[in-house]
């Protein structure tokens, strides 16, 4: 499995890769589960959206399970800022 520098992952780019709906799904997992990073779930969140709108069906799936646990509020937060991280890194993903 690949090994992920998260030093500025939520700062914005992801060096100079072009990620996958795979990577993006992974950073999802890391994130709601709490692997090898702090558990978070609007950056959990963030990361399954934007893996679905790569097209990623488990990121779909795993997003709307964690939205059970999440407030309105840290929903509009991880949904800002997945279009954040859109504008910053909008290069070969689909218009929202």
């Amino acid at each position: 499995m690949a090994r992920y520098e998260i030093n500025d992952i939520d700062g914005g780019a992801l060096g100079h890769v072009n990620p996958g709906s795979d990577m993006l799904f992974e950073l999802g997992m890391m994130y709601s589960t709490g692997r090898t990073v702090p558990a978070d779930l609007i950056s959990a969140h963030k990361w399954f959206n934007l893996a679905a709108l790569r097209g990623n069906k488990d990121a779909v799936r795993h997003r709307q399970e964690i939205a059970a646990d999440m407030s309105e509020t840290e929903i509009a937060a991880a949904q800002r800022a997945a279009r954040d991280w859109l504008t910053a890194n909008a290069r070969g993903f689909p218009s929202p």
